[in-house]
């Protein structure tokens, strides 16, 4: 079977990035498409940062093991964290950390205090965590695919995208820095947070930069739910949700605005691109999911997201494989009808 290439568009999501993890697993594994480039955010970026190094090492299957070593180091790192299921969480089968004393207690802590105050000597486990499994170098010398990773510029409040050749520890921690968490990250003395809030992902620098016309968006952010959020938990987190959802939807719209205009042959096809626009997403399975669960990184939480990943991938494949490189078969005009 011929192997089409695509460009995937990860998005950040905390611990549900283990369900894009699954998705990279699925399709190293099937072997029906190649991956030409990769603009991430967030848990997104780290994905697509640890595929580039175990691709470096052992082709597709290097990939793969060098994902489930990364995930596995995020479980092991998460058991020193004081942030646990309650006992009555863990009765009930639950995956959330809503009644976490822990989890409460952060939760406040970050809601009346910055880690300016909170955390003066700015520990981040995730520095120890990226710096310990990433060999950047070898990252950087991927030439098989491109990557973007995005980050925030603190000071103008633009995204910035960092491309693979120029890729720091530092980048990818930007990328990945909540506000409320931690400190900015300083690269060449601007500050950068979370890439979440100007992109996520950026799907702009995928236009023109790989063979492929294809981006496949692995969605983790829900962007429609059916309920009303009624407690100030859920406002604040459905509040963020749309904010994290705001930028991608705004070059979705784009994208569909020129697709308009071309099938209506109002621009020159010699300029503008046909961007083929797919998407995989467990809307079933991760809407329940609160969004404290986000910060559950135990090894059972974090290999369920993977296998639900893995399904996604398998049946978007079975469904659309023949549509790739062809059409779209995500349907932007409904998206915003």
């Amino acid at each position: 079977m011929h192997k089409k290439p695509v460009n995937l568009a990860l998005q950040g999501g905390g611990s549900h990035g283990a369900f894009t993890w699954g998705v990279l697993d699925y399709f190293m594994e099937d072997g029906r498409v190649s991956v030409a480039g990769i603009s991430g955010t967030s848990a997104g970026a780290m994905n697509a940062v640890v595929l580039a190094q175990g691709y470096m090492d052992g082709g597709a299957d290097g990939a793969r093991e060098a994902l489930g070593r990364f995930w596995r180091q995020v479980s092991q790192m998460g058991r020193l964290s004081p942030i646990q299921r309650s006992p009555l969480d863990l009765l009930a089968g639950r995956w959330s950390l809503d009644h976490s004393p822990g989890y409460l207690m952060f939760d406040l802590f970050s809601r009346v205090t910055s880690p300016y105050s909170l955390n003066p000597l700015n520990i981040n486990p995730l520095r120890n965590l990226v710096e310990s499994t990433i060999d950047f170098e070898k990252v950087r010398a991927c030439s098989e695919l491109k990557l973007f990773i995005a980050a925030t510029n603190v000071h103008t409040g633009k995204v910035k995208v960092f491309e693979r050749d120029e890729l720091t520890a530092d980048m990818l921690l930007a990328s990945a820095c909540l506000p409320t968490l931690y400190q900015a990250v300083e690269i060449d003395g601007v500050p950068y947070w979370d890439g979440g809030f100007v992109g996520n992902p950026p799907l702009y620098p995928l236009f023109h930069s790989t063979h492929s016309r294809d981006i496949l968006i692995v969605q983790v952010n829900p962007i429609e739910r059916t309920a009303t959020p009624k407690s100030a938990r859920e406002i604040q987190n459905r509040v963020n949700e749309i904010s994290f959802n705001s930028s991608l939807l705004r070059e979705l719209r784009g994208i569909e605005f020129v697709q308009r205009l071309l099938q209506q042959n109002r621009l020159d096809r010699g300029h503008y691109a046909e961007i083929l626009v797919h998407r995989i997403e467990a809307t079933e399975q991760l809407n329940p999911l609160s969004a404290s669960s986000k910060l559950n990184a135990e090894w059972a939480f974090l290999t369920h997201l993977r296998d639900i990943g893995r399904a996604a991938a398998r049946a978007f494949l079975d469904a659309h494989y023949d549509s790739l490189g062809v059409s779209s078969t995500l349907d932007l005009p409904h998206e915003f009808s």
